[in-house]
């Protein structure tokens, strides 16, 4: 529930560290949405009417992006939009009574929302009255200054967050692959004999590289995709690295995608 304020100025974004400035101060989510988080969201948005449920889908209305006709770009009017494929088993939330209560698999509360679209987080956000970050908030937030590459300094190690092959405590068996682990996790606590390094960035925000990738709300002219950030439980230790971007068409979902929210 926790938030942490990032200052306006410069800082270096990208592979090449080009000086970049953010206007305004803002603040960031201290970690991912969890399932519990999204859970009451969620028993809330559908006694409001913002959202519904249609055949294990939730669906909720967008209003469109501009068009530009680019090479490949799709259009995205105004309309209702997949937000979380509900009936998929690898979302860990559970409808009862119609949509009035909705539970979390056990063990799963504290672990970051999955398998949640673009429409779906930014929903989230604006329901609330906050959004996505910007891609250059995401990046300043999770980086600071100082160019560093990931969000606690300039080496990745595997006690320092979830990825492929980190071998915590979470990885799973081999046929079943890698887990998410507790929002937080990597905070230098020890769990049944496995001590994790703290993985904070320099604003104090936790799993900005490892555990689920994450959405932000920048839209781009003549792209409909949107970008992810920070990797995830299945991605290479390298791939961590913030200047690290990948994106995916608004609708899709995975085991391996969450977000946060920014104001």
């Amino acid at each position: 529930e926790a938030w942490r304020a990032v200052p306006a100025g410069e800082f270096l974004m990208g592979v090449h560290d080009k000086p970049t400035r953010i206007d305004a101060d803002y603040e960031m989510m201290v970690t991912p949405v969890t399932n519990a988080q999204y859970a009451r969201y969620l028993v809330e948005a559908l006694a409001a009417g913002t959202v519904r449920v249609v055949d294990g889908q939730l669906l909720g209305h967008y209003v469109g992006d501009v068009f530009h006709g680019a090479k490949r770009e799709e259009r995205i009017d105004p309309g209702e939009y997949l937000h979380v494929p509900l009936s998929d088993p690898s979302t860990h939330l559970l409808l009862a009574d119609g949509g009035r209560s909705v539970s979390v698999n056990p063990g799963y509360s504290d672990h970051p929302m999955v398998m949640v679209t673009w429409f779906g987080a930014q929903a989230y956000c604006n329901y609330y009255g906050w959004r996505l970050p910007t891609d250059p908030e995401w990046e300043k937030a999770a980086r600071g200054t100082d160019g560093r590459p990931f969000p606690w300094g300039d080496d990745v190690e595997r006690n320092r967050a979830n990825f492929y092959n980190s071998r915590d405590l979470f990885e799973g068996l081999a046929y079943r692959g890698a887990d998410t682990t507790p929002v937080g996790f990597f905070n230098g606590q020890t769990v049944h004999g496995y001590t994790t390094l703290d993985n904070a960035s320099p604003y104090g925000l936790y799993d900005m590289a490892g555990n689920v990738w994450q959405w932000t709300g920048s839209i781009y002219e003549g792209m409909h995709y949107r970008s992810l950030r920070g990797g995830s439980k299945d991605t290479y230790g390298y791939n961590l690295r913030i200047y690290t971007i990948n994106n995916a068409t608004p609708t899709y979902a995975s085991p391996g995608v969450g977000f946060r929210c920014a104001r």
